[in-house]
C-alpha cells in the first residue's frame, strides 16, 4: 500500500499479438480463460474486435499487420519493420509477466526472440508448420520460444525432439462446435438463410483474403456452373468476410455465373457451411470447420506462380487439407493448382451429393472432432499461468 491507501501491486500484465483475424479469434479465449484463473489481469498488444471486446488495450489496428503469400510481406516490411521495433519498446516499457505470440509466425516469432533475449517469458499459441516444410527452424523457435501451445496433437513431437517446452491444447473451434449438432443444426441454418429443409445446398468458401479470393474464386464459380448443369436443383451460399471480399466476390459472381441463383452472404461462414450438404472450399481452417460440423467438402487452393514455386520446393507434406493430414490419409479430395479445374472440382462435388450418407467420412470427422475438444482456452490459459509461475522448465 503507498500512503495515500491506493495499492500500488502491478496487475498480472501480459502482452498479445494477433496479426490476423483468426487469431484474433484464438487470442479472446485465451484472455478470457486466463482472466477467469487471474480477475486482476491486464492485456496489451495488438489484436482485433474479438480480442478488444476481452479488455485488449490495443496499439496499432490488425488491418495495418495482414499481409499475403511471400511476396506482400517484402513489400510491407519498411511499415512491419517499425511496428515491430515498436511494439517491442511498449512491451518492456510496461515490464509485462508474459508475452504471447498468437499465430503470425514470422513477426511473432522475430518478436518473441528480441523480448526473450531481454528477459521475458514468451509464448507461442499456433504451431509453426515445422513438421511439413523447413524444419530447420526449430532451432531458431528454440531461441524465441519458451512455451509453444499446439492445436493438434501430432505437432508435439518435434518440440519434444528438441527439447522445447510444448503442450497440445486441442482446438477452440472444437470446443465450439457441438459435435452432436447433426440434423437439427442443419435445418436451423437453412431456415436462418431462408432455405427449405429439402434444399440441396453446396456452401462456396473461396477464402477471406483478396488474393485467395483472385485465384481460387474463379475456378469455384465456374464449378458451380457446371453442378447447375447437372443439379439444377442445387442451391449456393458464398460467404463475404468483409465488404472487400463481398465486392470482389460479386464481380466475379456476375461476371461468370450470370444470372445463376447464388446467395451472397455478410460473413457467417459458420452458418453458411452449417446449413450446406457439401462445402467447396479453400485451403485454410475452413476445411478445420467443415470437418467439425460433419460436412463433406472439396478443397482446393491456388497461388501465385511465384509463390506456389517457392511452397512447392519447401513443403514435404503429402497433404494440405487438415482433415487429412490430422487422418494421416486421404479423407477427402484436395486440387492444388493446375488440378483444381473447375471440371475436376464440379465432379467432386456432383459424387458427394450423389451419395449424401458418407457415413465412414462422417464417423472419421466425429473420432477426431472428439480428439481436439479439450477446451482449447482453458488448458492454454492454464499453461501459460504455470509458465508466469516458473512451473513450465524455461
Amino acid at each position: 500500500m503507498s500512503e495515500s491507501g491506493v495499492s500500488t501491486v502491478k496487475p498480472l500484465t501480459i502482452a498479445l499479438v494477433a496479426g490476423e483475424s483468426s487469431g484474433d479469434n484464438l487470442g479472446a479465449p485465451l484472455m478470457q480463460s486466463i482472466r477467469r484463473d487471474c480477475p486482476n489481469v491486464r492485456f496489451i498488444g495488438i489484436g482485433g474486435p474479438a480480442m478488444i471486446a476481452q479488455g485488449l488495450e490495443c496499439w496499432t489496428d490488425l488491418d495495418r499487420l495482414s499481409v499475403n503469400g511471400f511476396v506482400d510481406p517484402i513489400k510491407r516490411l519498411p511499415e512491419l519493420i517499425r511496428i515491430l521495433i515498436s511494439t517491442r519498446n511498449q512491451i518492456l516499457k510496461a515490464d509485462v509477466d508474459c508475452f504471447i505470440g498468437v499465430d503470425f509466425n514470422f513477426f511473432n516469432l522475430l518478436l518473441e526472440r528480441m523480448l526473450k533475449s531481454r528477459g521475458v517469458k514468451t509464448v507461442h499459441y499456433v504451431s509453426p508448420t515445422v513438421w511439413a516444410w523447413r524444419k530447420g527452424r526449430i532451432k531458431s523457435i528454440a531461441k524465441s520460444v519458451d512455451l509453444m501451445l499446439t492445436l493438434y496433437p501430432f505437432e508435439t513431437a518435434i518440440y519434444e525432439q528438441h527439447g522445447i517446452s510444448v503442450a497440445f491444447v486441442g482446438h477452440p473451434k472444437a470446443d465450439e462446435i457441438d459435435p452432436d449438432g447433426g440434423e437439427v443444426a442443419t435445418f436451423a441454418a437453412k431456415e436462418a438463410l431462408g432455405l427449405g429443409r429439402e434444399d440441396r445446398v453446396v456452401a462456396i468458401l473461396p477464402g477471406s483474403r483478396g488474393s485467395e479470393v483472385k485465384f481460387t474464386g474463379p475456378d469455384f464459380f465456374r464449378a458451380a456452373n457446371r453442378i447447375v448443369s447437372s443439379r439444377p436443383d442445387v442451391r449456393f451460399v458464398v460467404p463475404a468476410a468483409n465488404r472487400a471480399r463481398r465486392n470482389q466476390i460479386e464481380i466475379l459472381r456476375a461476371e461468370i455465373c450470370g444470372q445463376l441463383d447464388i446467395k451472397v452472404i455478410d460473413g457467417q461462414s459458420t452458418l453458411a457451411m452449417q446449413a450446406a450438404d457439401v462445402v467447396l472450399v479453400n485451403s485454410g481452417t475452413a476445411t478445420l470447420e467443415a470437418m467439425l460440423l460433419k460436412k463433406p467438402m472439396v478443397m482446393s487452393y491456388r497461388l501465385g506462380w511465384i509463390t506456389h514455386w517457392i511452397v512447392s520446393a519447401l513443403v514435404t507434406t503429402p497433404y494440405f487439407a487438415l482433415p487429412n493430414i490430422l487422418a494421416k490419409r486421404e479423407l477427402i479430395p484436395e486440387f492444388i493448382q493446375d488440378e483444381a479445374t473447375p471440371a475436376a472440382l464440379a465432379a467432386a462435388v456432383i459424387a458427394y451429393l450423389d451419395s449424401p450418407a458418407q457415413v465412414e467420412l462422417i464417423a472419421e470427422f466425429d473420432r477426431i472432432h472428439r480428439r481436439l475438444r479439450r477446451d482449447a482456452g482453458g488448458q492454454a490459459g492454464r499453461a501459460i499461468l504455470a509458465l508466469i509461475d516458473g512451473e513450465v522448465p524455461r
